[in-house]
């Protein structure tokens, strides 16, 4: 076993295998992880990390990238985003407390949610929020009503439905007709929405915002969602008047989670964008719109893997082998609810033995708990050895839960040889510290 088994696409930028065979990530032995930190626990490479805003901000130069938040998010990746000059979109309260604790640029922030509260909206105003996406008609009433209150004009988007139906799991498409976000473009209802928002003198109407989907590996969906968004943007010039100077298409860029993935590179998906924008525009006659992208996952997902520790293994002859790992649905699950496809590797040692597929699954009692599908993993691996499943950073520990009662797992950072704790794991006293008794 190595270096060849570490697919580049799919392992952090450090991902190494020692002269042993052991799994190294920002310079660092994982056996001595597991040691210090336990497992399991998500070792995130904050090289990596770094490198992929820097790719996205200089890809997208002239434009505005705002990391996801909902893809990972912690107090020290809010300052990481920060540091690197990109914007940053929240689309809760949480979230939001999260940037302004560690005191990210009020106007680097986008505000979005389909159902944001009254509290939330005041919290958005109060702190400055550079724009708030407007999703309903009962919330341009409400945000303006607010807005008047305290004396200030709310910069605003309206989030538009292109009717785009991307080509990826039916729970992350955004962009069709029948979802909850948005306002449908072919039933008339954005437009009514821009009406709505250019008479109201608390708001000021900057341009759109579509999303389609997530976890998309080409532009051809972008493409029809650019020319339809395009639409609304000389549809509004032609109406009242008013060229928006910007258009958010979102964000939704596929990862590679497997070595079947091939993602395109950030900077022909950029260049590629650009051209559609521009295309577009041209043929309505538009000056081209300032755009913002919406990286998450693209920028989160490969920079984390997941460190676990089998525990028992259990031969079912004619049917499969079952690795039992000591975490599962409670950390990762996605495989629970989209049937997300991960590969995974042997991480604490060399071995000579064939490969032979096992289903990787967890400790919890659900049937559908499984972490990795059909997997080929050393036909003599053992309780004891340690398994790592790479790109588990976006979705996992935001979406992580207390199921069964398992404490979530840390954040690890691994940087140039030394490893530290940005979220610490939970305790037994974490879970029982809020019951009322």
């Amino acid at each position: 076993m190595s270096n060849s088994d570490l697919e580049a696409s799919v392992w952090p930028v450090t991902a190494t295998r020692s002269p042993e065979g052991v799994l190294m990530l920002g310079g660092l032995d994982v056996r001595d992880l597991a040691e210090e930190f336990g497992t399991p626990a998500y070792i995130l490479d904050e090289q990596d990390f770094r490198d992929r805003c820097q790719s996205w901000r200089d890809a997208f130069a002239g434009a505005d990238v705002y990391y996801a938040a909902k893809a990972f998010l912690c107090t020290e990746i809010a300052r990481w985003i920060a540091d690197e000059g990109l914007g940053m979109d929240v689309c809760t309260g949480g979230e939001l407390a999260v940037a302004e604790r560690v005191g990210f640029p009020p106007e680097r922030l986008t505000f979005h949610g389909n159902n944001k509260s009254v509290t939330e909206l005041e919290r958005a105003l109060d702190y400055g929020v550079g724009r708030v996406v407007v999703d309903s008609f009962e919330e341009v009433v409400r945000l303006a009503a607010l807005a008047e209150q305290r004396g200030v004009r709310q910069r605003v988007l309206i989030r538009a439905t292109p009717g785009v139906e991307a080509h990826t799991h039916e729970f992350v498409q955004t962009g069709q007709e029948d979802q909850k976000f948005g306002f449908s473009l072919a039933s008339g209802a954005a437009a009514e929405a821009v009406r709505c928002v250019v008479g109201l003198p608390s708001l000021e109407l900057v341009g759109l915002h579509c999303h389609i989907g997530s976890h998309i590996f080409d532009t051809r969906g972008f493409s029809l969602a650019a020319h339809r968004m395009v639409g609304l943007l000389a549809q509004v010039r032609d109406e009242h008047g008013i060229e928006l100077p910007e258009l958010d298409l979102g964000g939704g860029t596929g990862i590679a989670y497997t070595s079947a993935d091939d993602p395109m590179p950030v900077k022909e998906f950029a260049d590629g964008l650009r051209a559609i924008v521009e295309r577009e525009c041209a043929a309505a006659s538009l000056a081209v719109p300032r755009i913002a992208v919406e990286p998450g996952r693209a920028i989160s997902g490969p920079t984390t893997v997941t460190l676990y520790e089998v525990g028992t293994v259990k031969d079912l002859p004619g049917l499969r082998t079952y690795v039992s790992v000591d975490g599962g649905m409670s950390d990762n699950i996605r495989t629970a609810l989209y049937d997300a496809r991960y590969t995974a590797v042997l991480a604490s040692r060399r071995s000579t033995a064939d490969p032979r597929n096992v289903t990787l699954c967890g400790k919890h009692c659900e049937s559908g708990d499984i972490v990795v599908h059909d997997v080929p993993l050393p036909a003599d691996l053992a309780p004891g050895d340690l398994v790592a499943v790479p790109a588990s950073g976006a979705y996992h520990r935001s979406m992580a839960s207390n199921y069964n009662h398992v404490p979530r797992p840390p954040v690890v950072v691994v940087r140039d040889g030394a490893a530290r704790v940005i979220v610490r794991r939970e305790t037994e006293d974490d879970l029982l510290a809020l019951d009322v008794t």
